[in-house]
């Protein structure tokens, strides 16, 4: 059974270990955990790794948020996968900073990666594992904050998170969406 795991981010380091780049950043996580290396290949930094007899293809999008959907499209008919094998990890500001959530699908909610998604695939029913990055910004300024790095303050909960996302990702794949969504949508990470 093959999975794609889709980090959204944007490339470039300016961009490196932003709350808008949180998905590369567990990405990066589970490949270190699975001991793959990303190598960059057709719209995408690629890696491969096997872990219980299943093999997850961990891309990190090199098109920017906004063209996510191009590559997730492009890898998830090469590898030959189906929509619900896909998970797409992504920043959320409708969410506070201690809390995941994963979903079967579902709207945009304003987020271009998303919708760039939705473009491509034809549709919104497609699992994402949703990162909530806050929302503690003047008015108007949400693109700084997206854009910001971390404050010291939310660097161990972000850390804890990221570690737990990765657990996240191997019960998606292992005991599936339904019962992963049971464990992790009620758990709350200490500020």
């Amino acid at each position: 059974m093959k999975y794609l795991i889709a980090g959204l981010g944007n490339i470039g380091d300016e961009y490196k270990h932003t709350r808008h780049n949180i998905g590369f950043d567990v990405a990066d996580a589970f490949a270190a955990k699975h001991k793959a290396v990303f190598n960059n290949d057709r719209l995408a930094d690629v890696a491969e790794c096997k872990w219980k007899g299943k093999t997850f293809i961990v891309i990190k999008p090199t098109t920017y948020m906004n063209l996510s959907g191009r590559a997730i499209k492009y890898w998830i008919d090469k590898e030959k996968i189906p929509v619900e094998n896909l998970l797409v990890i992504l920043d959320d500001l409708a969410l506070p900073l201690d809390v995941i959530r994963l979903r079967p699908g579902g709207s945009d909610a304003g987020h271009n990666g998303l919708k760039s998604i939705q473009e491509s695939l034809g549709t919104n029913q497609y699992p994402r594992l949703r990162f909530g990055v806050g929302n503690n910004y003047p008015k108007g300024r949400q693109v700084e904050f997206v854009l910001s790095k971390w404050k010291n303050t939310e660097e161990p909960v972000v850390l804890e998170k990221i570690n737990k996302s990765t657990e996240i990702i191997e019960n998606f794949a292992s005991i599936g969406i339904a019962r992963t969504m049971n464990e992790c949508n009620k758990l709350t990470f200490l500020l």
